[in-house]
């Protein structure tokens, strides 16, 4: 098993006293091994869940050449050397799912509706507002058509013995009907993974408890929950968790047993209180990092055993956020998301950004990444612009139910002015 030192080595820049956002990145990628279980679920279950297996269409879809459009379906060879107009006979009617049984000559023509399959030697489609009906005789113009045109082919939209959905597909609704169209009711899915998560600290109150002097109620467990549902993961909430060695000590081992991922909030950084960076020296293989980031600077990751000791029990991956309310956000979207991603067995891409204009001066130092928050929005002429939501303290959690995106400001990027271009990253779909 490869050591967290052996992996950190081979990563450029680490320097775990400025640890750049992307190296920390790259870092616990390396670690996402996605879980192997595979399960079999119907297809109303299947929303959200990671395909363990290709899915490969049994059918072709269409079934059948059919009609693009409304209209009469004739033999494209009719068109052969004409420029004016065209007189063809009528010789029945398709409609979707009731076709045509009868054949039809070149100088004849069948009525169609959108989706019937085409009449036996028939191959175009002159649409219905193109023609001019006289019993049963239309007439219309060759101008402009050419065989096969309006004729939906037989496989077209996919043929079959071809893959549907590739394996690490998340299923969205959109695959919900393309499987339902092939006739497909079940599915092979990766089991959701296991994320067991506590916050840590004796100032913490749970909600409905009375507030004490000095104490805050918990956000963090419930942004947490909140962010690994929208994963559709399985998550393990084991409350809050006091600075006594003996339940951190607990609180981890029965984490690590009970999930595949472990992940606290607060006892990170380097205070006498932070007895959670004590107690994973012992329970695991863990770093403690200061990120180049903000906000979330503190930050530790590695490996813990439930059964107290490197190697005993069973192993978990451990993420330790900082204790502040944005922070467990930013590192969140910015770290841990992609990991849980690629550990639930999904085929991962970097989230988009959008180019936006600054409307306000954003102060930034050279050196960390920052991720402000702003609230985005296009002008009449559709150019994206971006306004800090104010204060960017790591602990105004109202900053971040105000903002619509994350102000992307790069690791080398200083100070900008108003009308400077910068990146942004939209909640939407993200949190």
């Amino acid at each position: 098993m490869t050591t967290l030192n052996e992996t950190s080595s081979c990563v450029a820049q680490y320097d775990a006293q400025a640890l750049p956002v992307q190296a920390a990145q790259a870092i616990v990628r390396e670690w996402a091994a996605p879980v192997t279980t595979v399960e079999h679920v119907q297809l109303r279950d299947a929303l959200n869940r990671v395909l363990a297996k290709d899915i490969v269409s049994p059918i072709d879809v269409p079934a059948h050449d059919n009609s693009a459009m409304d209209g009469y379906a004739f033999s494209g060879a009719a068109l052969e050397g004409q420029s004016g107009d065209i007189a063809l006979s009528v010789a029945g009617k398709a409609l979707a799912g009731h076709p045509f049984d009868g054949t039809t000559g070149v100088t004849q023509c069948v009525r169609v509706m959108t989706g019937a399959t085409m009449p036996s030697g028939c191959d175009t489609v002159v649409p219905q507002e193109a023609v001019a009906r006289d019993g049963d005789t239309i007439r219309f113009s060759a101008q402009g058509l050419s065989a096969g045109a309006n004729r939906r082919l037989a496989g077209e939209d996919l043929a079959c013995g071809a893959v549907a959905l590739k394996a690490g597909r998340i299923v969205r609704a959109s695959d919900l009907g393309l499987l339902a169209s092939l006739g497909i009711g079940e599915v092979a899915v990766r089991r959701r993974l296991r994320v067991a998560f506590f916050s840590t600290g004796d100032e913490l109150r749970s909600i409905g408890q009375p507030l004490d002097a000095g104490c805050v109620y918990d956000s963090n467990r419930y942004t947490l929950f909140a962010m690994l549902k929208r994963l559709d993961v399985e998550p393990i909430d084991l409350g809050v968790v006091p600075d006594e060695p003996a339940a951190l000590e607990h609180a981890l081992c029965t984490a690590a047993a009970s999930a595949d991922v472990v992940i606290t909030s607060g006892g990170v950084s380097v205070g006498e209180a932070d007895l959670t960076r004590q107690m994973l020296r012992m329970l695991g293989d863990v770093a403690h990092w200061s990120l180049a980031m903000r906000p979330g600077r503190p930050f530790a990751f590695g490996r813990i055993w439930s059964g107290g000791k490197p190697g005993a029990g069973e192993p978990a991956i451990f993420f330790g956020l900082p204790g502040n309310p944005v922070a467990v956000m930013a590192a969140f979207y910015q770290i841990v998301r992609e990991v849980l991603l690629r550990m639930s067995g999904a085929t991962t891409h970097p989230a988009p950004l959008l180019r936006a204009s600054c409307r306000e001066p954003i102060r930034k130092r050279p050196g960390r990444t920052e991720f402000q928050r702003g609230i985005a929005a296009r002008d009449a002429q559709g150019v994206w612009h971006v306004t800090p939501t104010g204060s960017q303290g790591s602990g105004v959690l109202s900053s971040m139910s105000e903002a619509n995106c994350f102000i992307v400001l790069a690791h080398e990027q200083a100070d900008l002015d108003p009308g400077d271009a910068v990146d942004i990253m939209l909640f939407d779909g993200l949190i």
